[in-house]
């Protein structure tokens, strides 16, 4: 089909009205939620985690004009059953805000937009364009989870790499020595924006590239494993280089080659292994509208069919505020209790001082408890009247450590008493460090733990089910000392305290 042709069909068909209504039904709900398109703006724009997702839309909109051809041979329609995909999107989004989850929030928005998609053009277009529909999921920042066992692997990649060139080193956690410097494999270090990146190119390849599952499901498999390889090597060179050099030096140089060449070195690399197996032509068609004709029952309107979306999907904020309303207000004030047993004492200053970080709580409470043995404990506690974006009781960069911390995480330790306990180190003067032992519970509604998925679970139920929505966080810590027991005196003062959730309800509640 010539393009003079292709647009005088294009003119004479249906087209016209139904992307209008496709249109003006994406515009107004990214409006609704104009607060997750801006978080998630922001994401793309400032982490450099996902900063990929920048060029999805870009991929997206290619992709699609890549089938105006094909698809201007079928006739769009209003479809009645989409709607119920709008309606999913929106009960999980009204699950991710009421659990305040960023991501279920993200990818339900997506899910709605491509709900007013099959809504507004029907199932034979939608089928076309199931490839650019489902592709544009990458755009919702997901793979945060990788990290941890990301910098696992690279830390057992780096230790035999560096004891093959002769360099003494050991290694605590994500923490390395070798030779005179300490190395932090850190989030950022892990590999995890590289595989991330790599996956989403390698879905793209995959699928332009190759006709064959088989082929397709080996070079998805190579574009995890070489990435988390190379960024094992890309850790290890970096220390050795600091080693041989600086460390100024080494990391100077390591994050030009990592951010600008290593990983296009990487992917060209990928790309040229996997060339003599291509079998598609970028020339063969995307699909065949013959194979997708159907009768279609359920019509609607196209305007209709936007019209009853952008309803659908204003129940779920509509509902979120309703229920956000039942939230009960904080005491103006709270103070730390009397724990028997345990005296307050001044909280120490210098390389060993800590607190957690709990931005946008109602309160915020630390102080220092010593007994007769000369142990000390620091209590902190941050309690929120009611969760929301910026007011979250566990989140990403909140908690016992933030993002950016001078403390460091080297390992978790078994739960103590139903908290999530961990070790951190800081380092000291004279190049010594400095460590902590850190025990968090979290008390949601009736719910009280240490795990943050369980408080994600719980602050759903209690929101959705008509909690006061009160949230807090409680979080012992003691200084490693050689002739000390941290986790002997978190436990004694644990015991001195009291059950968490009557703690919690003395120190908070009186005042209601």
């Amino acid at each position: 089909m010539t393009s003079q042709a292709l647009s005088m069909g294009w003119r004479a068909s249906r087209w016209p009205r139904h992307i209008a209504a496709l249109v003006i039904g994406v515009a107004l709900l990214l409006w609704l939620f104009r607060a997750d398109v801006r978080a998630l703006l922001g994401i793309w724009w400032t982490s450099t985690t996902y900063g990929h997702c920048l060029f999805i839309p870009p991929v997206v909109a290619w992709l699609i004009w890549n089938r105006r051809g094909a698809l201007a041979r079928l006739d769009p329609v209003g479809w009645a059953p989409a709607l119920a995909i709008v309606a999913a999107g929106a009960g999980m989004w009204l699950i991710g805000d009421a659990a305040g989850v960023a991501l279920v929030r993200q990818l339900a928005l997506v899910i709605m937009a491509e709900g007013i998609v099959v809504a507004t053009l029907g199932p034979m277009v939608a089928r076309g364009l199931a490839f650019p529909l489902g592709y544009a999921f990458f755009m919702v920042p997901f793979g945060a989870e990788f990290e941890p066992p990301l910098q696992d692997i690279t830390v057992a990649i780096v230790m035999p790499l560096l004891r093959l060139v002769g360099v003494a080193a050991s290694v605590d956690g994500v923490l390395i020595h070798a030779g005179r410097y300490y190395f932090e494999v850190a989030e950022a270090c892990s590999g995890a924006k590289f595989v991330i990146a790599m996956i989403a190119y390698g879905v793209l390849v995959a699928h332009v590239c190759f006709r064959r599952w088989r082929r397709r499901a080996i070079f998805l498999v190579a574009c995890v494993i070489v990435p988390v390889l190379a960024n094992g090597v890309r850790a290890f060179g970096t220390i050795y280089a600091a080693h041989l050099t600086s460390v100024q030096a080494a990391t100077g140089f390591d994050h030009i080659v990592y951010g600008w060449i290593f990983f296009a070195l990487v992917m060209a690399g990928l790309m040229a292994a996997a060339w003599r197996w291509f079998d598609r032509s970028p020339d063969d068609p995307p699909f065949d509208p013959a194979t997708l004709r159907q009768r279609v029952r359920w019509r609607l309107q196209p305007a209709i069919a936007t019209a009853l979306a952008l309803a659908i999907a204003a129940v779920a904020p509509a509902w979120s505020a309703a229920v956000a309303q039942r939230a009960r207000a904080m005491p103006h004030s709270i103070a730390l209790p009397d724990v028997p047993g345990w005296r307050r004492v001044a909280v120490i200053r210098g390389a060993g001082a800590w607190g957690p970080w709990h931005p946008g709580a109602d309160h915020h409470l630390a102080g220092r408890y010593a007994d007769g043995t000369g142990e000390a404990v620091d209590m902190a506690l941050a309690s929120y009247a009611g969760q929301g974006e910026g007011r979250k009781l566990a989140a990403f960069g909140t908690g016992a450590l933030r993002q950016g911390d001078r403390w460091i995480r080297v390992a978790d330790l078994p739960a103590i008493d139903g908290g999530r306990a961990i070790r951190i180190v800081s380092a000291a003067p004279g190049g010594s460090t400095v460590e902590r032992i850190v025990v968090t519970w979290y008390r949601v509604g009736e719910t009280v733990t240490g795990d943050d998925r369980i408080v994600k679970f719980a602050t759903m139920k209690d929101r959705l089910g008509g909690g006061d929505q009160t949230a807090t966080a409680l979080h012992l810590s003691a200084l490693v000392r050689p002739d000390g027991d941290a986790i002997g005196a978190i436990r004694r003062f644990r015991r001195a305290l009291g059950p968490v959730d009557r703690a919690v309800d003395r120190i908070v509640a009186p005042a209601y």
